[in-house]
């Protein structure tokens, strides 16, 4: 997800959705990888005029291009780079939320049970061995910046923070996710529950696993035949229930999962009762689209 705001930063992208062609070229690119001349051709304009609509994407990052070779030399084939996009309003009321923050690195599991295909790593190396459950054991573990496993759970400890004078309004969990394919594949549902302080807060499907382009920040070393990035995923519980990217997940409210307790449980799991078992690959820091671990923010009152 691609998170867009009211800053100097953004302008590039308003400016490369300000035409009807360059969001008809997004649409194609949304299809399938085309070339310049392709996209020209669909669109009945020159090349000339293309590449110049093709940079403005390119430099809003909605795209990403690369020369292959192509039957008359070489050509610049586009992509698309991001797969949604969210704008926050300049909301007063937000501006004013007060909050605490945690943040907890994807190797700071404090219990699982895993299956495989299964596997660990920091942003250097491998930690164990592929498909080796006992790897979630090392020592290292806690070093990981990615972990996937086709079935089973990973469970977080972690304090909270707020004061008893403190009133909590809303958590918000946020982390990327996907699903667990061997090698890759985009068309993997995975149907991945998410619980916090034992509550169950639903279950989202995760549509696949990515590999059609390497991550921004996954590192150099990785291998191109495995996970590359997931999605963004921003999980709300407040007193209306429990919402992941603004979509209700359940009818679990704030006042509900015990959220005054001094240590917080959150647990990612893909069970056997599962309609799809396609497991769960989490992206911390150094790895993926998104420089970041899973982040805990707590507004309150």
């Amino acid at each position: 997800m691609k998170a867009l705001d009211w800053s100097k930063e953004s302008l590039p992208v308003y400016e490369a959705l300000a035409s009807e062609v360059r969001l008809s070229i997004l649409r194609h690119l949304g299809e399938r990888p085309m070339n310049v001349k392709e996209l020209a051709d669909a669109h009945k304009i020159s090349s000339a005029i293309m590449t110049k609509h093709v940079k403005k994407l390119e430099i809003a990052e909605l795209i990403k291009t690369e020369m292959i070779p192509g039957k008359a030399g070489r050509q610049k084939l586009c992509r698309l780079h991001v797969e949604e996009a969210m704008i926050r309003f300049p909301i007063e009321q937000q501006r004013q939320r007060l909050y605490v923050q945690n943040t907890l690195s994807v190797g700071h599991y404090t219990d699982f049970q895993v299956e495989p295909t299964c596997g660990l790593a920091t942003e250097h190396k491998i930690i164990g061995e592929f498909d080796d459950p006992r790897s979630f054991l090392d020592t290292e573990r806690v070093n990981a910046k990615i972990l996937w496993f086709y079935k089973g759970f990973v469970e977080y400890k972690l304090a909270n923070f707020l004061h008893a004078s403190q009133a909590a309004d809303e958590l918000e969990i946020s982390l990327e996710i996907s699903s667990e394919a061997p090698f890759t594949n985009e068309n993997w549902p995975s149907d991945i529950s998410f619980s916090f302080n034992r509550h169950e807060l639903g279950i989202w499907r995760s549509p696949g696993d990515f590999g059609d382009r390497v991550g921004k920040y996954t590192p150099n070393w990785w291998p191109r035949s495995v996970n590359q990035y997931g999605l963004l995923k921003v999980i709300r519980i407040n007193h209306q229930g429990t919402f992941i990217d603004g979509i209700k997940l359940s009818d679990v409210k704030i006042n509900e999962v015990q959220i005054n307790n001094p240590q917080w449980t959150f647990s990612i799991a893909v069970g056997n009762s599962a309609t799809y078992v396609g497991g769960v690959t989490l992206f911390g820091s150094s790895f993926g689209n998104y420089d970041q671990d899973i982040d805990f923010r707590l507004y309150y009152h």
